[in-house]
């Protein structure tokens, strides 16, 4: 146990050289969301090919309530994760090991809550979804599964995965993750096409993507039992409590985390909706550029996730230079992987949006949306670096602010207004648009309200001014 600490906090956190740091915190991060967004598309992918459009329609209803249970995730495993970092910075182990176990049991209790309400009101959440005679059926087998039956182990595997990797664990923290969508892209033809008859594929792709989720669960408590009875991030409820500014610091940044990743999968909806009154060459076009611009914006959400860790020691340690050095070392990657998207989407945009669907009309019109809509990548990017870096901060209320300003008075109201202006093209350019406005927001608020660190150098093993809150 005394190597795991040693690893995590002195080497990662103190001794090693910011770029090897954040390689070691980053890299892992990057794979587990590009396996993550692969896997997300298995489902998709498989009961296409089954070319009924019934089955397609119906997984396609679920999925935004499904995503619903990464938000819970988020609300846990953020807000807490970022807090456990905080607290390890100033030697505060054993109330960090209390924030563990707390935010676990909140992972299980919200996750348990939403499981057993969408399993009870299975029948008014379908109809209001728009599930037909046609649909209703295979909707209600894919909720059941990944949902009702599936849900609490996905919530609690990425609660685990945001506070194994909050210790500086992220290989660990990552190798779960990636498990679990591995697995997901083995099992869904095992199940659609081998061990289920003809008609239940919707049911095959549910179940491989819970049993996809519960093995990823096992994989993290094996690694906790092989941390050992002393690890920060603990099941027991023999830790006690939380203070109760430990409790409002989890919510603080855990809600603004939650919110705005429940209003980015909502911008998705409204493209799509606001696409339908188009013709079907535009709708299909957009579903295949939002798939393809994800790439590029999930390897972001991985450097800020590995980044964040890094920050909220350093600035709780009183390490003003390293959290510095962290903040502009990570923003420069990420920024460098917004330039190369753009670069090769602009240059391969028809030859990518026909991998996903090869009809020259479709990919045509697709192309030319992609090559507006990657503008907006390092716009993107820079938005929720700074919404990770408040969360890292533990300035809850700023995140919030930010995150709520980008999406319900940037970039939904300009979705509206420049498609009543310009049309489907003015969808497609809302989000640089937007951003444009985010970015420029962001900064003054990153200006105005970073922490401030003492004047003083830091006394080691002295708790540092700055708040945990």
């Amino acid at each position: 146990m005394q190597a795991q600490k040693s690893l995590s906090k002195e080497d990662i956190f103190q001794k090693l050289p910011v770029p090897a740091a954040l390689r070691k915190m980053i890299l892992p991060a990057v794979a587990s969301q590009l396996i993550v967004l692969i896997y997300n598309m298995a489902d998709t992918f498989f009961v296409g090919q089954t070319k009924d459009p019934y089955m397609v329609a119906a997984t396609s209803l679920i999925l935004p309530v499904f995503n619903i249970t990464l938000c819970l995730a988020g609300l846990a495993g953020i807000g807490g994760g970022s807090l456990i970092s905080r607290l390890l910075g100033v030697s505060k182990e054993d109330e960090a090991r209390r924030v563990s176990a707390f935010s676990l049991y909140l992972g299980l209790g919200v996750a348990a809550l939403f499981s057993v309400g969408i399993g009870v009101f299975m029948h008014p959440l379908l109809n209001l979804l728009g599930a037909g005679a046609n649909t209703y059926e295979y909707a209600r087998q894919y909720a059941l599964c990944v949902i009702v039956f599936g849900g609490i182990p996905t919530v609690l595997s990425n609660v685990l995965s945001n506070l194994i990797r909050s210790i500086g664990l992220s290989r660990q923290a990552s190798a779960g993750i990636i498990l679990g969508g591995l697995l997901n892209i083995v099992l869904d033809p095992l199940f659609m096409f081998v061990l289920l008859p003809k008609g239940y594929e919707v049911l095959g792709a549910g179940i491989a993507t819970a049993l996809s989720n519960f093995i990823a669960f096992l994989y993290f408590v094996v690694v906790l039992l092989r941390l050992g009875r002393n690890s920060v991030v603990t099941f027991s409820p023999r830790v006690g409590l939380p203070s109760k500014s430990s409790v409002f610091a989890v919510f603080a940044v855990g809600v603004p985390s939650a919110l705005t990743t429940f209003l980015f999968d909502l911008d998705y909806v409204i493209i799509d909706k606001l696409m339908t009154t188009y013709h079907d060459l535009a709708m299909a076009a957009i579903g295949v550029v939002l798939k393809i611009e994800r790439f590029p914006l999930n390897v972001g959400i991985g450097i800020c996730q590995g980044m964040m860790p890094l920050v909220a020691y350093s600035l709780t340690a009183g390490h003003e230079k390293r959290m510095n050095d962290t903040i502009r070392y990570s923003r420069r990657v990420g920024l460098l992987v917004a330039a190369a998207s753009i670069l090769l989407y602009e240059l391969f945009a028809a030859q990518l949006s026909n991998l996903f669907i090869p009809d020259e009309q479709t990919v045509a019109l697709a192309s030319e949306f992609l090559r507006v809509r990657v503008l907006a990548t390092p716009l993107m990017f820079v938005s929720f670096f700074t919404v990770y870096l408040f969360q890292a901060f533990g300035k809850g209320k700023i995140a919030l602010f930010l995150g709520v300003t980008r999406w319900l008075v940037f970039n939904i109201p300009m979705l509206f207004v420049l498609n009543g202006l310009f049309g489907m093209f003015g969808i497609v350019w809302a989000q640089v648009c937007a951003d444009a406005l985010t970015v420029a927001l962001s900064l003054v608020v990153f200006k105005k309200y970073r922490p401030a660190f003492p004047k003083q150098p830091p006394v080691p093993g002295q708790e540092q001014n700055v708040s945990l809150e």
